[in-house]
């Protein structure tokens, strides 16, 4: 087995770097070497603009489902989704430092509160933290069977159709938020959330203990000093946004902190009165925090 030969070894499928920060930071300033332990990326495709419905089908998730990958994270939602999806298996180790908000964002002068998007079709990357956040988002203002989504792909993707005109509304986080108001959109409500990480079973509980060290120490580096690293997230725009134009309204770091058994419980029913899980799932079968 995979995980048998890299046994010494931590690899992570990628997210965006918004999501990746402190692993990026510990990488290049030699954390997690100082702790004893060997983490890399995994090398996937440059380009992440896919517009893929399979979530097993993407990247980081078929990089972890391939054993090319030991840990992932995504949202709380999506960890849950992916380990009942899944054949490796694994578990959520904790919930992940990133503090992110997804936003509404439209460039239609007709739309300017939830209320407006009643029967408005609002553009997602299915089963992912835009989906999720955006039910969240919805369902405080609107019944239920007014809300309606549409699988659009990733950030990129929602922001150039949304500009184009093609899509009414969408679901943005950073830098596409900063970068959609640069170029005219308007935020009609944004929801801010975690995350989890999923890790792969040849984790043991030291390595995954050090891990999580190093990454609360990087997020201590961020939170010193955020300018230095607005790069790594305006990187994603190619040049369309300059770092003094990403705002740090809509993004933050904490330490890691557990994913708790009522946290899962709540989320899971949450899921399931949505009808995003079909499952019947406890927290110890998802292996979640243990």
């Amino acid at each position: 087995m995979v995980d048998d030969v890299r046994a010494n070894e931590v690899v992570i499928a990628p997210n965006q770097p918004l999501f990746d920060l402190p692993e990026i930071v510990a990488i290049e300033r030699g954390l997690f070497a100082d702790a004893g332990l060997s983490v890399r990326f995994a090398q996937g495709p440059a380009d992440r603009t896919s517009t893929e419905r399979d979530p097993l089908a993407r990247v980081k998730e078929s990089l972890y489902e391939s054993e090319s990958a030991d840990v992932y994270n995504l949202c709380e939602w999506g960890g849950i989704d992916r380990l009942e999806r899944n054949r490796r298996g694994g578990r959520i180790a904790y919930l992940r430092p990133a503090v992110v908000a997804q936003a509404l964002v439209s460039f239609d002068p007709e739309l300017n509160e939830p209320h407006d998007l009643a029967g408005v079709p609002v553009g997602v990357n299915e089963f992912t933290g835009s989906h999720y956040t955006a039910l969240h988002l919805l369902e405080g203002t609107l019944p239920r069977p007014e809300i309606t989504l549409e699988h659009i792909g990733s950030p990129a993707v929602r922001l150039e159709r949304a500009r184009r005109g093609e899509a009414r509304a969408v679901m943005l986080m950073e830098p596409y938020i900063s970068l959609a108001r640069k170029h005219g959109g308007h935020i009609i409500g944004s929801y801010f959330y975690r995350g989890s990480e999923v890790i792969a079973s040849n984790l043991d509980d030291q390595r995954r203990g050090a891990f999580i060290d190093v990454v609360n120490a990087a997020v201590k580096l961020i939170n010193a000093d955020p300018a230095a690293y607005r790069r790594y997230l305006t990187a994603d725009t190619n040049g369309e946004l300059a770092d003094d134009e990403l705002s740090d309204d809509y993004y933050r770091y904490a330490t890691v902190s557990p994913f708790s058994e009522k946290r899962f419980a709540e989320s899971y029913s949450w899921m399931k009165s949505w009808r995003l899980t079909e499952g019947k799932n406890s927290y110890e079968n998802l292996l979640v925090g243990r």
